[in-house]
């Protein structure tokens, strides 16, 4: 297939991309490789796919010197005019897998504008070009955040998640509605994923796995919130990546028992779907903690905190219906997870 894939300069782009690549696809990657964290590491994610520059020009295709089958265009998908240029120019899209946005939960209370830009808007355009290119096979990053504060665990995506408790989650689940809009009116076989914080090598680091391995390996205290009692469903990275391309391989198909007085949130009677992609086990966050000071053979130094806000004590994914439609479950360890991630940073950063 040919796919166009937003945000490959981000982390879990960086990996889909890579899988979509190493069995033959062909891949446009976009980015507009903002300066929101640590824009080197974004950079070396382009270089390891072959994308040899620090100074990719705007809206300009960078071919891959690793990947014959992979292009690179740095372009900003706000920008509306050129968004619609840029891939009119680049031709046939057989599927886009849109996992460009602005992340971060603790974020969005300092800049809120940009999360309806680059989640909203951005989101507009890349529907917008599904509709007007003819383009019916749509893959797109939800998030457990749309969870809020209302959900019983496990999460589910057969049961509503309409209290948000953060603007990102809003904006997340702003982009499902929309989708479905979208699928209704022409047809676009639409399937959101709902990520559970996922991690491992290439990691963003604003995340907590990165930002406690740093800080152990610096000697630096880390930041401990709701003085350790909390748990997330930590999902390794090519878990991830592996479920998004068995998405892509299955476009959502209408759902023939859909009934409209007591309607499934994570379906339609159009082409629309809504999945959770996480391992499907809440980790305490003091576990997980502890998993990273025997790989480092460290003990961190803990300030204890409150619960930030925005911030959920819990997430948790209830995960049948994505085992039973795409025969897959994520099942990397917590221990092999993080054994490869901090292998990956010692590396990356030369530290022995």
């Amino acid at each position: 297939m040919r796919i166009l894939v937003t945000g490959t300069a981000g982390f879990i782009g960086y990996h889909v991309a890579r899988k979509l690549l190493e069995r033959g696809d062909e891949v446009i990657g976009v980015d507009n490789i903002n300066a929101y964290y640590d824009q080197a590491l974004k950079y070396g994610r382009l270089k390891a796919c072959g994308i040899a520059t620090d100074k990719a020009p705007d809206e300009l295709p960078v071919q891959s010197s690793n990947h014959e089958n992979y292009t690179f265009i740095k372009l900003d998908l706000t920008d509306e005019a050129r968004v619609y240029s840029v891939l009119e120019e680049i031709g046939r899209i057989d599927c886009i897998c849109h996992l460009a946005a602005q992340p971060g939960v603790r974020y969005s209370l300092i800049d809120p504008h940009c999360y309806i830009t680059n989640n909203i808007v951005a989101f507009q355009n890349i529907l917008e070009v599904c509709r007007h290119r003819g383009i019916k096979n749509l893959v797109f990053a939800s998030s457990s955040s749309v969870y809020g504060m209302a959900a019983p665990i496990p999460f589910s995506a057969e049961r509503g998640a309409d209290h948000p408790v953060s603007l990102y989650a809003a904006s997340k689940r702003a982009n499902e509605l929309m989708a479905h809009t979208y699928s209704w009116l022409f047809g676009i076989r639409a399937t959101g994923l709902r990520f559970f914080t996922a991690y491992g090598p290439w990691g963003r680091p604003d995340m907590a796995p990165f930002i406690f391995v740093r800080n152990i390996i610096e000697d630096k205290p880390i930041e401990v919130y709701n003085f350790g009692n909390m748990e997330r469903d930590f999902t390794y990275i090519d878990d991830v990546a592996e479920g998004v391309v068995r998405v892509i391989d299955r476009p959502a198909e209408t759902d023939g028992t859909w009934n409209a007085e007591a309607p499934k949130p994570s379906s339609s009677s159009a082409p629309y779907r809504l999945y959770n992609l996480g391992r499907g086990a809440a980790v305490p966050l003091m576990e997980f903690i502890s998993v990273i000071e025997k790989k480092l053979g460290r003990i961190a130094e803990k300030k204890m905190l409150p619960m930030q806000p925005g911030d959920v004590y819990r997430t948790y994914a209830d995960t049948s219906s994505f085992e039973k439609d795409f025969d897959f479950k994520p099942s990397i360890s917590v221990q092999e997870g993080v054994a490869h991630f901090v292998d990956w940073y010692r590396s990356f950063y030369g530290i022995s």
